[in-house]
């Protein structure tokens, strides 16, 4: 027997509630020739793609589906995966008609409009027949923000998506017990639901305010069992869309998504967008030449805390941002989960020993966190 193959049930059967006749779909990527990956990543990378062959394998052994896809790895994350993963998602003749409506260039370039993107909408929703139940994404790039993960879930597909996956995050964070962890993101999404104004400050001068009007906080708690229904794993994390154009302060990044940063960077914000970076690491350059590309890149798109009492890795911005009691605050694109800035890219940055504050309408303030513990 495979020595994953007890996670890969638990997976399956736990965190997707699997039923009979199910289709499954897993997908990962490769890394491209263009790219410089550490030696440390690389192998990573490698397990991470010999995992996704090895779940579908388990899929279509146990439960008798189990499709496999993989490609060359996108720019970034929320860049949107390439036609061969939608055509293995949707269907040939739902790509067929979105080819000759001219939307499927659009949605792969992220620029289609919101009327575009609902006649899409109901091209997917016309071929849903096709779509697979289940979707496993061990890509490492992000596809959680992006048109073709939403319009996958609007079919009805349960969604798990695993940006940056280490194998053995299988004996750490995903042993979690999981009906304890979805009480305990409950509570603290409950709390910060009450709140106009979010302040976070950290240890090593951090300090934001974070605009929640009008916006409304969601848990994610690993449990993927109802159609529709998206993710990520590891879980265990409460996460809003901020109000653009109204968050400012500062915030100081110690870590980039899988390395400890040289020097700390200092990301002024004004008006909800990085205004100006200072520090002399080489991630502040890869941030500028976003911020280059696209605009939308400077978006504060997400504030999210994490509730894992089994997460633990500092190095590994998946598992980091679940670690209990911190909060990690993303650059980019938010449309996916009650924003309205679209970007080909989204990427969280994780802040430890935060103390947060939830400010409400009539000025009262409560304290939900205090130097990394929780107190809801």
């Amino acid at each position: 027997m495979n020595p994953l193959d007890e996670a890969f049930r638990s997976l399956f059967e736990t965190n997707m509630g699997i039923r009979a006749n199910e289709r499954v779909l897993v997908f990962s990527d490769t890394i491209r020739a263009d790219e410089t990956v550490s030696a440390s990543d690389r192998d990573r990378r490698v397990r991470l793609n010999a995992t996704a062959r090895m779940a579908a394998a388990f899929a279509a052994r146990t439960y008798g589906s189990g499709g496999f896809v993989e490609f060359p790895a996108t720019p970034a994350s929320g860049a949107e995966p390439p036609r061969e993963l939608w055509l293995a998602t949707f269907g040939a003749e739902a790509i067929g008609e979105l080819e000759q409506t001219g939307l499927l260039a659009k949605l792969l370039a992220k620029q289609a409009a919101a009327d575009e993107i609902a006649a899409a909408r109901e091209i997917v929703l016309a071929h849903r027949h096709a779509v697979a139940d289940v979707i496993i994404a061990l890509s490492n790039n992000s596809t959680s923000h992006t048109r073709y993960r939403a319009l996958a879930c609007a079919t009805g597909t349960r969604f798990a998506s695993l940006p940056h996956f280490d194998p053995d995050m299988f004996h750490s964070s995903m042993t979690v017990d999981w009906q304890a962890l979805a009480d305990r993101t409950a509570r603290l999404v409950a709390a910060v639901n009450r709140a106009e104004w979010v302040r976070v400050t950290c240890p090593n001068g951090t300090d934001m305010m974070i605009c929640k009007q009008g916006r409304h906080a969601g848990g994610d708690d690993g449990l993927l069992t109802a159609p529709g229904c998206f993710g990520n794993l590891p879980a265990g994390e409460g996460y809003l869309a901020p109000l653009e154009g109204k968050s400012h302060g500062i915030m100081v990044i110690e870590w980039a998504p899988t390395r400890k940063l040289d020097e700390p960077l200092r990301l002024f914000v004004e008006n909800g967008t990085v205004a100006r970076i200072e520090g002399t690491d080489p991630h502040r350059a890869k941030l500028e030449a976003k911020f280059a590309e696209d605009a939308n890149c400077r978006n504060i798109a997400e504030l999210g805390i994490g509730t894992n009492d089994k997460a633990s890795r500092p190095d590994n911005v998946l598992e980091a941002e679940k670690i209990l009691g911190t909060i990690h605050i993303a650059l980019g694109d938010n449309s996916g989960f009650g924003g309205l800035v679209s970007a080909p890219f989204h990427e969280d940055y994780v802040f430890y020993h935060p103390t947060v504050t939830a400010i409400m309408a009539d000025g009262s303030e409560r304290v939900l966190i205090d130097d990394g513990k929780m107190l809801v």
